[in-house]
């Protein structure tokens, strides 16, 4: 059943034109070889007419195969796997192998020995089948790196590898798939620990989910991979290199650091005690208007002050938030604390960005160069974690454009995040604002 299948997958996959020249050409080349046979058996007979006209007869009949069927055959025959580059090397049990073969080959020599002499072709032969079925388990062996959509620095992920055998007659043992490392590359590369596939059946594919874990924002890229066997013996090692680009795009880790929760509470208690509406908690008494509901006349109050006072609630269902990052860096710091402050206040703007999205907050983002709308925070979360990832540090702004702006949205509360010192924010900014001074964090 297996044979009857496979002839039926293959007689599927087949060309029928391709199919018909191959066996056309077999019945040619049978008919040459029955001539030249027949031309030396009549040229022994002493009939040199008729084995000269024999001999032609093949020598057309080869050339015609030669030119009009060879060419069609050699159009439809796939030989993209011949044409693999391979890289190999011996391994130390391959040197030992061939240190063998040499001493048995002296061994011969010296003694001329039958025994020997099989012995040491045995030995030759098996070494150069070791690299036939090496090259043949690399062949047709194509792979797939799938990444999760989302990745979050320091947090562990599962990354699925695969491996597709496309011989359809032919499996593939023992391939082990590794990234090949640039040499001029600045990007921190994908799959740092080899993958080993023990065995992949023919025409089908295997899969490995690996854990991995990067330790940083940023992008991480990978131009290509290679898959090395040791296959059968172990005598040589080849590899292949398949050209696959890959790019993981790592977000700043939004978990809570020992800064986030110094922050949290005043920031949230600020939050609240300026975002009045129809929460729960209790924001200010004032003296009642005629649009106010009488259920919330604070009657205790009203009789002690001798007029009509109503409560207000802090709002819990339409809380908005700006989210604002200074990237500009004081000229007082060189390049490396530059970016190690950066650093941290991209991990200061992510984790808050992430409360807010858990808090359904309205939320809107603004940078140098990037700003969000202001919408509800689970539509733009990621946009801003994106924007975070690869964001870099600017020089000195002496104009402070960015933190100017934010007077033009006096009605929602600003949470900043900046590496300016203090007393250096314009006033206009302090009121209905919550600044994160990265100099105080950092110290």
């Amino acid at each position: 059943m297996s044979l009857s299948s496979t002839a039926a997958q293959l007689w599927a996959k087949a060309d029928r034109s391709a199919v018909r020249a191959f066996f056309v050409s077999i019945a040619a080349l049978t008919v040459a070889l029955l001539l030249a046979l027949y031309s030396g058996s009549a040229g022994e007979m002493g009939h040199l007419a008729l084995a000269t006209a024999s001999g032609l007869g093949a020598l057309l009949v080869a050339a015609w195969v030669a030119v009009t069927l060879v060419p069609v055959l050699a159009k439809r025959t796939a030989l993209r796997w011949i044409g693999y580059k391979m890289e190999y090397r011996v391994t130390r049990e391959g040197w030992i192998y061939i240190l063998g073969i040499f001493l048995v080959a002296l061994a011969a020599l010296n003694t001329g020995n039958n025994l020997l002499f099989l012995i040491l072709a045995t030995l030759i032969a098996t070494i150069l089948m070791s690299g036939i079925l090496s090259s043949i388990t690399l062949s047709g062996v194509e792979m797939r790196l799938q990444l999760p959509e989302h990745i979050f620095a320091g947090q562990p992920v599962r990354t699925l590898v695969e491996l597709q055998n496309e011989k359809l007659t032919l499996p593939s043992f023992s391939l082990r798939v590794e990234a090949i490392r640039g040499k001029t590359s600045s990007n921190a590369a994908l799959l740092e620990t080899p993958v080993y596939f023990p065995y992949i059946p023919k025409h089908d594919r295997a899969q490995q989910h690996v854990p991995m874990i990067f330790p940083r924002r940023g992008i991480y890229c990978q131009e290509a991979f290679r898959v090395v066997t040791r296959f059968p013996f172990g005598f040589l090692q080849k590899a292949r290199r398949i050209d696959l680009k890959s790019e993981a795009l790592v977000y700043p880790s939004v978990e809570p650091t020992r800064d986030f929760f110094e922050i949290l509470p005043g920031m949230q208690g600020a939050l609240e005690s300026l975002a009045k509406g129809r929460g729960q908690d209790l924001y200010a008494l004032r003296d009642y208007q005629p649009r106010d509901s009488s259920r919330h006349v604070h009657w205790k109050a009203s009789a002690r002050l001798g007029s009509l006072m109503v409560r207000e609630f802090t709002r819990e269902d339409d809380c908005r938030v700006i989210l604002v990052l200074d990237p500009h860096m004081p000229a007082s710091l060189d390049a490396k604390e530059a970016e190690i402050r950066f650093d941290r206040a991209v991990t200061m703007c992510a984790a808050l960005a992430w409360h807010f999205y858990e808090s359904n907050t309205v939320l809107q983002f603004r940078t140098a160069g990037f700003e969000t709308p202001l919408v509800e925070a689970d539509k733009v979360v990621f946009d801003i974690l994106r924007h975070l990832a690869t964001a870099k540090p600017f020089p000195p702004d002496p104009q402070r454009e960015l933190l100017t702006d934010l007077s033009s949205s006096p009605e929602t509360f600003r949470v900043i995040v900046t590496s300016e010192s203090r007393g250096s924010i314009p006033s206009s900014i302090w009121n209905r604002s919550w600044v994160i001074f990265l100099e105080d964090l950092v110290a």
